[in-house]
């Protein structure tokens, strides 16, 4: 590594660490005036909000890394074209390439860093800092939470569990229902195919009802629907369904091969597993996309303009990037396609406006 090579990388490192913390510290800021008021509220213990907020930084600084990366190589090189730097580079003879080389490596870098901050990280993080939001802060006790294979939910005297959640069909698939007495013993098991979410109940669809006694079934009825008295509402299954962004590639991709075994459509969380892939790698396409608007504004290019601008593309990618995705969710697109394709169309751009700079 050259003395060039050196001073770029540190110069781009300085200027990215300082736009990772603070975007960091502008979303805790923001998240606390939001979220303070209900937390002091809560039935639970103040002392965890801290706790908390720690819980939430490793997501944060995944959310922000792409916006990061584009602002930090936007200020690198503007600083330098305001300097006459990168003049003084290429009047040396050197090429846009060789100045470009360390940004783009290290914005490689920063992507595969992404993924696997979200694989062994995030992934725990989230549901630690779901827990101490609704438990230890608020007060409540767990009833339903999402795990790689079901869906489990809890009343006194029943337990429900479900193999997926549709939330654009209002729907819980595979259910199965126990209905207990004193010491959790069995009296009743409820086999539906569906649980629809009617606006004010819920209510089983295609449903085998067996009666236990003494550990035997005593009676078997079927009936083509049945309602059901659940206290479970439809806003605790969006949050798990929510979830499902947060638990990392490889926990998603075992759970789309257990809902296709079964015989249910994975296709939403097929989309949202892509994404975990896709999303990482827009910190190298947004520092890509960044470097042709530096050298094509030339010495105007100044902080303001970084910073105006940076915000503005990454506004739009995440824009463009969630209308895909929920195309992908719903199956108008292919989830592969629609997790990938914000990410080519950025790269895309990023190359039509390489191939317009002036070497």
């Amino acid at each position: 590594m050259n003395i060039l090579t050196r001073y770029i990388a540190s110069e781009y490192i300085k200027i990215l660490s300082l736009c990772i913390s603070s975007f960091v510290a502008i979303y805790l800021v923001i998240d606390f005036l939001e979220n303070i008021t209900r937390f002091t509220r809560g039935a639970g213990s103040p002392h965890y909000i801290p706790l908390f907020f720690i819980c939430k930084i490793p997501e944060i600084i995944s959310q922000v890394l792409p916006l990061g990366a584009l602002m930090a190589t936007m200020l690198s090189l503007g600083i330098l074209s305001r300097n006459s730097e990168i003049n003084a580079m290429r009047g040396s003879g050197i090429s846009l390439k060789k100045i470009t080389a360390p940004i783009l490596v290290i914005s490689f870098l920063l992507s595969i860093f992404s993924f696997f901050l979200n694989e062994l990280v995030v992934a725990k993080t989230s549901q630690q800092t779901k827990y101490i939001q609704d438990v230890l802060i608020g007060g409540k006790t767990p009833s339903a939470f999402f795990r790689q294979n079901n869906i489990w939910y809890r009343e006194q005297n029943l337990v429900l569990q479900a193999k997926m959640f549709n939330p654009s069909e209002k729907t819980l698939e595979g259910i199965t229902i126990w209905q207990t007495e004193g010491g959790m013993l069995p009296t009743k098991r409820i086999e539906a195919e569906k649980c629809i979410w009617n606006g004010k109940s819920w209510l089983l669809k295609n449903v085998l009802v067996r009666d236990i006694s003494g550990g035997n079934i005593t009676n078997a009825v079927t009936l083509a629907q049945a309602p059901v008295l659940l206290d479970l509402k439809l806003g605790d299954l969006k949050v798990l369904d929510k979830d499902a962004v947060s638990i990392g590639f490889f926990r998603l991709k075992r759970y789309c091969e257990n809902l296709r075994k079964r015989g249910y459509d994975p296709t939403r969380y097929l989309a949202q597993m892509h994404a975990t892939i896709s999303l990482p790698f827009a910190s190298f396409i947004m520092a890509f996309l960044g470097i042709p608007f530096v050298f094509r504004s030339g010495r105007s290019s100044g902080i303001a303009f970084g910073i105006a601008l940076s915000m503005a593309i990454g506004f739009s990618y995440f824009v463009i990037n969630s209308i895909l995705l929920s195309y992908g969710q719903t199956g108008v697109l292919s989830p592969f396609v629609s997790a990938w394709a914000a990410n080519f169309i950025f790269a895309m751009s990023g190359i039509w406006l390489t191939m317009t700079v002036n070497e």
